[in-house]
C-alpha cells in the first residue's frame, strides 16, 4: 500500500503554490497525498518564518506531532519552506522534533530524504539554488475554481526587515511559456481564475520579457478566465503594467501595493528604495489609468526608531490614499535581516496601540467604499456555499471584494451579476441581477 503524506502549509500564497509542487514530486514517486492525518505516515509541515508569531504557530504543532510520534515511532516528520533554513540545526539536532529539514530550493530532494528517514537517518537540505523554479514540475491540485501559479522565486530587494532573500534565495524567473502552458492546461480543466506569484512580480523577466508581457500573454490564454497577480514592489511598477492591466478585461482590477509606512525616514530605513510622494504619484498614475481599482497594502508597526511622528505618517498617507483593504502587522526582527542589529526600541505595547489605531481606521475606510458600491451592480467568480448560510453563494468580484448572493441554480465556477444593497467593511451583499450588461460604477473619491 502507498505510504500516506499529509501536509499542513502556512504562511503566504507562496507556500501554497510550494505545498502543491511537493505534492507533485511526492506523488509521481508514488506517495499518496491525504487530508486525513490519521491515515498518514508522513507528516510535512510548510513554514513560514516571516514574522515570530507565524513560528510560534508552527513551533505549537511540532510539539503536536512530535507527540504522535512518540506514538508511532514509525512515523515521519519534517518541516518544510523558510523555518527550515534558519533553524535546521536547532529543530534536527538540539530540540529533536523533526526527522528531516528541506527548504525551498530542496523539494526535489524529498523522495530519497523520507526513504532515508524511514531507515532513521535524519536529513537536512537547505541549499539555496539561483536555478531552481520547478517549472518542469506538474503541481498537484485538486479541481477547483482558482489556482496560484508560481512564476518566479526568491526577492532582490533586501529591505532591511525581510528574511526571503536569506530562505528563499535570489530572484530567477520561469520561462513565460512554461507559465503560459500550465495556464492552458488549468483552464482546460476548468479552473477560471489563476494568480501569478513572487516576491516581487514586477521584477519577472524572461529573455526579452517582462512581467506585463507574462500577464498580456496570460490573459490571452482564455478570456473568460481572470487573472490575478500578487505582490508588487512600487519601486518596480511599471507604466506598461499598468496599461496592461488597464486593456484587458480579465486582468482583475485590484492591485496590492505594500508602502509598509508613511514615514519617509522609516522607508529609508527599511530599504524600501522609494519615498512617499513617489508612491502617492504611483497611486494616482494607477486610478487615472484603470478606474475602480481596487487597491490593498501592507503596513509595519513599531519598525526601529519610529516615533509617533512617523505613526502618524501612516495615518496621514492612509487617509490621503484610502485602501480597500490592508495588512498591519507589528514588528518583529528576524535573524540575518539588517533591521536584526538595529535596537528594537519601541515596546511591545506602543506596536500593539499603533497597529490597533491603523486597523480601526483602516475598517471605517473600508466601510465607507464598500457602502458606496450599495446600488451598482457587480460580476462575482461564484466560489462556493456561503460560511454562513447554506442558502447563499459567495463569490468575488473583479476587484477581490467578497461577495454574498442568494444561491440558485447556478454552479461554483459560474458568473453571476449582483445589485449591491448592503455592505459591511468585510462582505458586500447581492440580490440576482438578470442582464447580460455589466455596469460598473466608479465612486469619485473625495481627497481628505
Amino acid at each position: 500500500m502507498p505510504k500516506q503524506v499529509y501536509i499542513e502549509t502556512y504562511g503566504c500564497q507562496m507556500n501554497m503554490a510550494d505545498s502543491e509542487v511537493v505534492g507533485g514530486i511526492l506523488s509521481k514517486e508514488g506517495y499518496e497525498i491525504t487530508h486525513d492525518i490519521s491515515r498518514a505516515n508522513i507528516l510535512l509541515v510548510n513554514t513560514c518564518a516571516i514574522r515570530d508569531n507565524a513560528e510560534q504557530r508552527i513551533y505549537g504543532r511540532l510539539g503536536y506531532f512530535h507527540a504522535q510520534k512518540k506514538k508511532n515511532p514509525d512515523l515521519v516528520v519534517g518541516i518544510l519552506g523558510c523555518m527550515a533554513e534558519r533553524l535546521r540545526m536547532k529543530l534536527v539536532e538540539e530540540e529533536r522534533l523533526v526527522d528531516l529539514v528541506v527548504g525551498p530550493d530542496e523539494y526535489r530532494r524529498l523522495p530519497l530524504l523520507v526513504e532515508e528517514a524511514f531507515a532513521g537517518e535524519k536529513g537536512i537540505a537547505v541549499r539555496l539554488s539561483r536555478v531552481e523554479n520547478y517549472e518542469d514540475i506538474v503541481p498537484l491540485r485538486t479541481d477547483g475554481i482558482t489556482a496560484w501559479v508560481s512564476v518566479m522565486r526568491g526577492c532582490d530587494k533586501f529591505c532591511t526587515f525581510c528574511v526571503v532573500p536569506f530562505t528563499r534565495g535570489r530572484e530567477r524567473s520561469r520561462s513565460l511559456d512554461s507559465v503560459v502552458q500550465e495556464v492552458a492546461d488549468l483552464a482546460y480543466r476548468g479552473f477560471k481564475e489563476v494568480t501569478l506569484l513572487g516576491q516581487n512580480v514586477n521584477s519577472y523577466r524572461d529573455g526579452e520579457n517582462d512581467f506585463a508581457d507574462l500577464m498580456r500573454r496570460v490573459a490571452e490564454v482564455d478570456r473568460t478566465n481572470r487573472v490575478r497577480f500578487t505582490t508588487s514592489h512600487p519601486q518596480d511598477m511599471s507604466d506598461k503594467l499598468i496599461e496592461t492591466i488597464a486593456s484587458n478585461k480579465n486582468i482583475c482590477k485590484y492591485i496590492h501595493l505594500p508602502i509598509q509606512s508613511g514615514s519617509d525616514r522609516i522607508l529609508k530605513l527599511m530599504n524600501r528604495t522609494y519615498n512617499v510622494e513617489h508612491y502617492l504619484q504611483l497611486v494616482d498614475k494607477i486610478r487615472n489609468a484603470i478606474p475602480g481599482v481596487s487597491l490593498t497594502t501592507d503596513i509595519i508597526s513599531g519598525f526601529p526608531t519610529e516615533t509617533e511622528e512617523d505613526h502618524q505618517m501612516t495615518v496621514k498617507l492612509m487617509e490621503e490614499v484610502r485602501y480597500d483593504g490592508a495588512y498591519t502587522f507589528k514588528y518583529s526582527p528576524r535573524e540575518n535581516t539588517k533591521a536584526w542589529y538595529m535596537d528594537d526600541d519601541v515596546s511591545e505595547e506602543e506596536k500593539g496601540e499603533r497597529v490597533s489605531a491603523i486597523t480601526a481606521l483602516q475598517h471605517q475606510i473600508s466601510l465607507e467604499l464598500n457602502q458606496r458600491l450599495i446600488g451598482t451592480v457587480e460580476q462575482i467568480l461564484v466560489e462556493g456555499e456561503s460560511k454562513k448560510s447554506a442558502g447563499d453563494f459567495t463569490g468575488r468580484s473583479d476587484t477581490n471584494k467578497t461577495v454574498i448572493v442568494p444561491r440558485n441554480d447556478e454552479r461554483p465556477g459560474e458568473y453571476v451579476n449582483a445589485r449591491i444593497h448592503s455592505a459591511n467593511s468585510a462582505t458586500l451583499f447581492g440580490t440576482r441581477e438578470h442582464t447580460n450588461e455589466i455596469r460598473r460604477v466608479v465612486v469619485e473619491e473625495d481627497v481628505a
